[in-house]
């Protein structure tokens, strides 16, 4: 045994073996102040195990627990002008529109996918409000008609999950004029006799509540979601009176008819599966890992080939 043993030896392998720690292991609930550990938040589905405060989460890690195995196909969406009107404030809107495409690591503040739920095919859409706020500007607009006009071409209900602070300032007049344009991609899926079912999730805002977000046949919302056009600060200063206890938030709009439930995020996938499958005159699903239904037992589901 000599320093070379005692000493050399040790260093080098402690230096070779180190192993970076991984940051962002834990996160705060802000509901409670636990610390949850980023995996088992994940399973979760981003809701705190211990107050059930839910967070925000992406569409992506949505659609993958949403759909029967975690699979669903992305259609593309027509891609608009950038920057219409060469809005500039203190950052130029393309540079906006790329650090929140950097961040997410997405193109915009919606994804329209196809894919089914209790074997039963649906197109969906969802907002991702860490995408500038998902506000609602002629990409989340062009993303409702062609979510629309899937469901009607092929025949399958249309899921939309709404998150936004609103319209896209950015984009000024050619953001409001999205308010039309998605009340007729909607009155389309309703003209064709198929479902259209809306999950109002935190927070749910502005002009997108002023459209589509209000217009589904069967309303639901997540827990304790503030839903609501203006805010209860900008209520409050307006009318100079203080707002009852909860205003705006899912379960006080249950309470007051503007909603037709509250189901908490694990329990959302099940539910919609319920509510698809009565809504089209099926029989209830199997649960389990079964095979597909077929195409001759399907096949107004399905859009016919040619």
């Amino acid at each position: 045994m000599n320093w070379i043993t005692n000493y050399v030896r040790p260093r080098i392998n402690s230096i070779f073996s180190r192993r970076e720690t991984p940051e962002n292991l834990w996160r705060k609930c802000e509901g409670c102040g636990t610390m949850l550990f980023h995996r088992e938040l994940s399973d979760n589905l981003n809701v705190c195990s211990n107050c059930g405060h839910h967070m925000s989460i992406s569409p992506r890690a949505r659609f993958t627990a949403f759909f029967d195995g975690g699979t669903f196909n992305e259609i593309a969406i027509p891609e608009p002008k950038i920057d219409p009107l060469g809005f500039r404030d203190q950052i130029k809107y393309p540079e906006r529109l790329r650090a929140a495409q950097k961040v997410t690591g997405e193109k915009e503040a919606m994804l329209v996918v196809s894919g089914e739920i209790g074997r039963t095919p649906i197109i969906a859409a969802a907002q991702d409000f860490s995408f500038m706020g998902g506000s609602m500007g002629m990409f989340v607009g062009n993303a409702i008609l062609t979510a629309s006009d899937e469901a009607v071409r092929q025949k399958k209900p249309l899921i939309l999950f709404a998150a936004a602070g609103g319209a896209r300032m950015q984009e000024g007049i050619l953001s409001l004029m999205q308010l039309p344009r998605t009340t007729i991609a909607v009155q389309r899926i309703k003209e064709a006799g198929l479902p259209y079912i809306v999950i109002l999730t935190h927070p749910t805002t502005g002009g997108v509540t002023a459209s589509y977000a209000m217009l589904g046949d069967i309303q639901i919302a997540e827990p304790n979601a503030l839903i609501c056009f203006a805010g209860p600060r900008v209520i409050e200063q307006t009318i100079g009176e203080k707002l009852p206890e909860g205003f705006q938030r899912a379960e006080f709009l249950l309470e007051h008819g503007m909603l037709d439930r509250v189901v908490p995020r694990q329990k959302m996938r099940d539910e919609l599966i319920v509510i698809i499958r009565l809504l089209l005159g099926l029989p209830p699903a199997i649960k389990g890992d079964l095979p597909s239904p077929s195409r001759k037992q399907d096949t107004h589901l399905h859009p016919t080939t040619t």
